[in-house]
């Protein structure tokens, strides 16, 4: 991002109220946007940009509404039914190779955030012995088509592990009431319900350290939107990563504004939520770089592992799924290594 937009940003963010706009303001550009899910710790970027004024800096009006997961919101932005998504990388690629034609513009969670979930007093101590155990993951998620992947990266025997396909909901409980020795999910979706209502520790066998890299969420639009307007693209990109650091810097703010939008949140799995996420925002190839800042290596790594384990025939390239073009640039932007 040129240097002008940059100050310009973070010199309207520094007078912005705290309080966000529910109704359209006057003067500013309308601009709509749909989460991956229900409002959380993970995805509060973008809350966080609204009440504290990074979006009406850059001449923004955001309009921010729940999704229903990555696919439903893919699907929303590929029919232009709104402007803006936040969607998982696995599922991009697995949209454009069916034909929708949307591409991430700017990469959150960069890293894998699937992992394999036990409770820290459980016998499993290394993924090794999850052979002669169940493990629940939902069917159909992209953590389920991975988790063969998985298995593999950690040298298990996979005839070896009952694999229980779980609705998403019951997780948690077939876990603590031992329907299941483990968990295959999001880390940041279900370890804080798991330690919050069990008060018990959860120890993670992370996807991506078995070597199953793929690029997961980060705000998606339509090409289209691109190629008519670059420039509103670039300052809502900046604009939602400042969101992001500025919760990763003040992290007690954001159990707060993230109940101005769900009352019915949890502040202390919203907090730990958004900790855990932090986990997923750097991999190697995108070291030192600016959150949003996406790696050709870590797409094509996330390609192979769609074209293997996600049903992918048809060509697909890369190219096809990901721009920084529209990444600002400077120090400001580089997230916690």
């Amino acid at each position: 991002m040129h240097s002008f937009q940059t100050r310009r940003l973070l010199l309207g963010a520094a007078a912005a109220l705290a309080a966000p706009r529910l109704g359209r303001a006057a003067g500013l550009t309308p601009v709509t946007m749909r989460l991956d899910w229900i409002f959380q710790g993970p995805n509060s970027g973008f809350v966080v940009a609204r009440d504290k004024g990074f979006y009406a800096a850059a001449g923004l009006d955001v309009e921010i509404g729940p999704g229903r997961g990555s696919s439903s919101t893919a699907q929303l932005v590929a029919s232009n039914a709104t402007q803006f998504g936040f969607a998982d990388g696995f599922v991009v690629g697995n949209s454009v190779s069916r034909g929708m034609d949307v591409r991430t513009v700017g990469g959150v969670y960069r890293r894998n955030p699937c992992a394999v979930m036990v409770l820290e007093d459980s016998d499993i101590r290394q993924p090794k012995d999850l052979e002669g155990k169940s493990i629940g993951i939902a069917a159909g998620s992209a953590q389920f088509q991975q988790f063969p992947a998985c298995a593999r990266g950690f040298g298990l025997d996979l005839a070896k592990v009952r694999v229980v396909a779980i609705d998403p909901v019951a997780g948690i409980p077939a876990l603590l009431e031992g329907k299941v020795q483990a968990l295959g999910g999001f880390a940041q979706g279900y370890v804080p319900g798991i330690e919050l209502r069990s008060d018990k520790r959860v120890r993670l066998f992370w996807y991506a350290d078995a070597g199953v890299n793929a690029v997961s969420n980060g705000i998606i639009v339509h090409n289209d939107l691109i190629k008519r307007e670059p420039a509103l693209v670039r300052a809502f990109v900046a604009a939602s990563l400042q969101g992001f650091l500025y919760g990763r810097q003040h992290p007690d703010e954001v159990p707060v504004i993230v109940k101005k939008y769900s009352e019915t949140v949890n502040p202390a799995i919203v907090r730990r939520e958004l900790e855990l996420s932090w986990n997923t925002w750097v991999t190697p190839n995108t070291a030192h770089k600016p959150l949003g800042w996406s790696s050709a290596a870590d797409w094509a790594a996330t390609v192979e592992t769609l074209k293997q384990y996600g049903g992918v025939t048809a060509p697909l390239e890369a190219g096809q799924l990901f721009s920084n073009d529209f990444v600002p640039e400077g120090a400001e932007f580089v997230p916690p290594q």
